[in-house]
């Protein structure tokens, strides 16, 4: 299996400094590397539990959308897609909910911190917790182990999530996997030097607790006039300043270079003011920032344009999601009444009776052919003529160990007649098979 890198971002709001550092910009740091098959998404369900204003969802859904684009996604090397578009994520949940200790989710701390508040102020301890607050960590571990990723880039706050959703696989797999893993045990990654980037008083940067820096919003103006409000101590321009744990330091390094982080600590131990450390940083993050927000601008006034990018993304994300639901559904016991109890086959031989197919072939002229069909023999694909029987077997190997990702690539056209979802359901199940 190739390595599998996903992430996603909740729809509530939209997009700041902290967002593109923690999330963003190293998830698409991730999906440029070589041999890695990426998996992002608008988390627009996990938006349901924090916010019940239907026009600010729809809002947040198209601005961060956009933002990932402008800040340098490549649609067509990675399956970006809305949470709520793949119906096999609900259906994974209340799988996984169904093996879940509820002692694990009382462990959880946004649940925890929900009732320390009702505790300390002498209400209910249950008070205003709605099951999807409690149970969210089942849902995102959902997200995570319905493509089997391997790495998930978080901030520092996220990565008790992931340990649950490891102790929600390993579980799931002793009790269904019949001696084999059937998930992945999914990896934290996070960004030591910027795992939780600070806002204007020194706390995470969160809009829960409106101290954010506006990523595109509000242009130049309002980053510098944002910018100009965070926190610093008293001391006057020529004082040395300690530049350690200062939330003002910490953003700069996040978009700085070494050199760069040394030159300010040096300036800042030898008096620079904290107003012109603010317009430093201002330049900074403008040199960076700025050329993505025209881009941003554009596809925010053609929403169409971004609709087009996640329907394509759901479905790359479907092709993968389908078939292995359905081995789950089969590991559980959700499968077909046949007339003959399967009982004596398995599930790795059935299915590997009904996969689709490649055949590789040389035409008199001394082209080079390939073309997949379906299980029942129905034609699915068809190549151009190649001159190199090498390059022919090449994309054979490529469509059976990447699927959907590279079927834009290949030399390829559909079949007369063939719905583009089934040749990319075919070639996932033909990669859940090498896998």
């Amino acid at each position: 299996m190739k390595l599998r890198v996903l992430t996603g971002i909740t729809t509530t709001g939209t997009p700041h400094l902290g967002n593109y550092v923690g999330a963003i910009r190293p998830a698409i740091a991730a999906s440029l590397e070589p041999d890695v098959q990426s998996f992002f998404f608008l988390a627009d369900y996990h938006a349901l539990i924090k916010c019940d204003d239907p026009d600010r969802i729809e809002r947040s859904r198209l601005e961060i959308a956009a933002t990932w684009l402008a800040a340098g996604l490549d649609p067509h090397r990675v399956a970006f897609y809305r949470q709520s578009d793949i119906p096999e994520t609900p259906e994974l949940t209340w799988l996984l909910t169904c093996v879940t200790a509820k002692g694990l989710m009382n462990r959880a701390h946004a649940y925890k911190a929900a009732t320390d508040v009702n505790e300390a102020a002498g209400e209910e301890t249950d008070a205003g917790v709605t099951m999807g607050l409690f149970s969210y960590p089942i849902l995102m571990a959902a997200d995570i182990l319905l493509f089997n990723a391997h790495r998930v880039p978080v901030g520092r706050d996220q990565v008790q999530h992931i340990e649950m959703a490891r102790d929600i696989a390993q579980r799931f797999n002793h009790l269904f996997g019949q001696g084999h893993d059937l998930f992945v045990l999914p990896q934290a990654e996070v960004e030591e030097s910027v795992a939780t980037l600070p806002g204007l008083d020194g706390r995470k940067m969160s809009k829960s607790y409106d101290n954010t820096i506006p990523l595109f919003e509000g242009g130049p103006k309002a980053l510098q006039a944002a910018v100009a409000r965070i926190v610093t101590d008293s001391r006057l321009p020529g004082e040395p300043k300690d530049a350690e744990g200062t939330p003002l330091v910490t953003i700069h390094d996040a978009f700085a270079t070494p050199a760069q982080r040394a030159a300010f600590r040096t300036a800042l131990q030898a008096g620079l003011g904290w107003g012109e450390a603010k317009q430093q940083l201002v330049a900074l993050v403008e040199s960076q920032v700025g050329p993505m927000r025209e881009r941003y601008a554009e596809l925010m006034a053609h929403p169409e344009r971004i609709e087009e990018v996640l329907e394509a993304g759901a479905r790359k994300a479907r092709a993968v999601a389908q078939p292995f639901l359905a081995s789950l559904r089969r590991a559980v016991g959700l499968r077909p009444m046949l007339a003959a109890p399967p009982s004596f086959r398995s599930v790795e031989s059935t299915a590997k009776a009904a996969l689709p197919s490649f055949k590789q072939y040389r035409e008199d002229d001394g082209r080079f052919f390939f073309k997949l069909a379906a299980a029942d023999g129905r034609l699915l694909l068809q190549s151009r003529g190649l001159g190199d029987g090498r390059e022919a077997g090449g994309w054979v190997k490529r469509l059976k160990t990447e699927g959907a990702a590279v079927l834009d690539l290949a030399p390829v056209a559909l079949a007369e007649g063939v719905d583009r979802a089934a040749v990319e359901a075919a070639l996932a199940a033909l990669v859940a098979a090498q896998d």
